[in-house]
């Protein structure tokens, strides 16, 4: 044992109970239930405001001519797609916030959607990989593949070029798309982290029938501000385009005829061209993409601006659908105040946005059929018996669930010593333990939550709100999403530790609070004793009192023992 001035408490808190109904009959009507009311939910959201007529918008007094309003040519010849071609979206997507941004709701939203397999490519830092790559192998999706590519060898081809748009370099590599992805791979839709679909990303794909006819290489949407009129403000000096612009969030990339008109050598000689006189890039990717199809505008396809109604903070994309919201197919966040932005039919679009973010991702687990399904995970196991009695503990100990691992920016910072990391498992309701814990440990801590989606939502605003939370970098949030009827607690450990990056750590329940300076002399006493093969358990003692001053010295320990306000646990 530790020397005994060393101690946890165990706060009291109420524990839900896990227990099954037990009429099963009972159990499966209430799921079906909760089904219907979560799908009618969502399409109630979806379909909100389509009927709702606003005040009409007088042309005459806005003059801008956006060119291919709905329904407009951009709108695929044929309806129809083979059901089992696989659409390929590419997607650059690095660091904690891009990918929870990308897995909350734009995945969602294509495959809520979707009818054909998907191939997701994400250009990702190593965060990135690590969470999109373990998101896709515990989401279980039927017919859909990812693959993963490492930002790091992209950095060079892109890094030289000045760049002031907050993406940072990393909005600059759709420029070298057709570079980094395979050759056997023709075309491809690219899409921005801050996208939301509202109809069958099919329809963008099949697009690409009409460029090929046209002999174009990339597939755009006209800008819906003046950027690149030069009316922002004062002395605004935007990137050569042609009239509007284009913006690049949403496009179609014919990589064939990109990599035979020498693409990568093609954008290059522009970008240094206009550096002499812009100096740095505004808006990334899509200043040098405008240059270049200003200088060789028969490479571009122009799209409806329906696939890419951008609500950025001079945006004048209410004239591309009017009143009319039910013809969208895609929404763009494309301001930094993303959700926050002020727009005519904001509501509208937050509610399509906030749908999917709180939308259960085991639902769109949905099987293509006729068309294979890549991901063996969510097949059966047959091995295991329906009429085995144990039948749920059974699967429960075989379920890959989905997890999204550092649901929060994570940076740990290895030291000279050994160190020790906090390993503790939660639920929605002892959320208000989480503050207290990151004041008591000052060293790296791994926390396994388990959470539905919507609660993983009102997580989030919570932490981003507390500045306890907020401001603490060495704290690994995994979310792990409810699917069964029982609490994990083994598999949320087992997460916890999984990402663990120190050589040590320290097992508690969510409810014991170390004493002040535990992590300090814990590492001290690791450093100093031969650990091999050895555990150190710590004193614990428990209190039935939710207001109590945490004793700073033993003597005070032993006074509360005596006094009753503490027990051994």
């Amino acid at each position: 044992f530790l020397i005994s001035h060393l101690w946890v408490f165990v706060v009291p808190a109420w524990v839900p109970t896990y227990v099954k109904s037990n009429s099963e009959t009972d159990y499966w009507k209430a799921r079906a239930k909760e089904t219907e009311a979560r799908n009618a939910r969502l399409h109630r959201d979806l379909n909100a405001l389509k009927t709702t007529r606003e005040d009409d918008v007088n042309m005459e007094d806005v003059k801008v001519n956006l060119t291919h309003r709905i329904p407009s040519a951009g709108c695929a010849k044929s309806n129809s797609l083979p059901k089992c071609e696989v659409i390929h979206i590419a997607i650059v997507a690095a660091g904690h916030n891009a990918s929870r941004e990308v897995a909350s709701q734009l995945i969602k939203s294509i495959l809520f959607y979707r009818q054909n397999p998907l191939h997701f490519h994400f250009i990702s830092d190593s965060a990135g990989r690590i969470i999109l790559g373990n998101l896709f192998r515990t989401w279980r999706l039927p017919g859909v593949n990812r693959t993963l590519y490492s930002a790091d060898p992209v950095m060079e081809a892109v890094s030289w070029v000045p760049n002031r748009h907050y993406s940072g370099v990393y909005g600059l590599m759709k420029l070298v798309l057709p570079t980094v992805l395979p050759k056997d791979i023709m075309k491809v839709i690219v899409l921005d982290t801050d996208v939301t679909f509202a109809s069958d990303i099919a329809e963008l794909w099949m697009l690409f029938k009409n460029m090929k006819e046209t002999k174009a290489a990339i597939g755009l949407v006209e800008n819906q501000s003046d950027w690149y009129l030069g009316k922002i403000w004062k002395n605004h000096k935007p990137w050569p385009a042609i009239e509007r612009g284009f913006n690049t969030g949403v496009m179609l990339l014919d990589l064939e005829r990109m990599r035979s008109m020498h693409w990568s050598q093609l954008w290059r000689l522009v970008a240094e061209k206009e550096l002499m006189t812009m100096f740095s890039t505004q808006l990334a990717d899509q200043d040098i993409i405008n240059s270049v199809v200003r200088e060789y505008p028969s490479m571009r396809y122009e799209l409806s601006c329906a696939f890419n109604v951008q609500l950025s903070d001079h945006t004048r994309s209410e004239l591309c659908y009017t009143d009319d919201v039910s013809d969208i197919k895609i929404v763009h966040w494309n301001s930094p105040k993303k959700t926050k932005v002020h727009t005519r039919h904001v509501e509208y679009f937050r509610n399509l946005y906030l749908s999917f973010q709180q939308f259960d991702g085991h639902l769109l687990r949905r099987e293509l059929i006729g068309c294979g399904n890549p991901e063996k995970g969510l097949q059966e196991d047959t091995s295991l018996s329906l009429d085995d009695k144990c039948y749920d503990f059974r699967h429960e100990a075989i379920m890959t669930r989905r997890t999204h691992l550092f649901y929060l920016p994570y940076e740990y910072k290895p030291t000279d010593s050994p160190d020790i990391t906090l390993i503790a498992q939660l639920s929605v309701d002892r959320l208000q333990m989480i503050e207290p814990l990151y004041k008591h440990w000052d060293g790296p801590i791994s926390l396994g939550l388990y959470m539905s989606d919507a609660e993983a939502q009102q997580f989030l605003k919570y932490a981003l709100s507390s500045d306890v939370i907020s401001h603490r970098r060495n704290v690994g949030i995994h979310i792990v999403f409810k699917e069964g009827d029982f609490y994990p607690v083994n598999y949320l450990r087992n997460v916890a530790l999984g990402q663990v990056r120190t050589r040590f750590v320290f097992l508690s329940d969510i409810d014991f609070l170390p004493m002040y300076g535990l992590y300090d002399y814990l590492k001290k006493v690791v450093s100093m004793m031969d650990m091999h093969k050895k555990a150190l358990i710590v004193p614990a003692f428990e209190t039935l009192r939710y207001r109590l001053s945490f004793p700073k010295a033993k003597s005070q320990v032993l006074n509360m023992l005596d006094q009753g306000l503490l027990y051994t646990f």
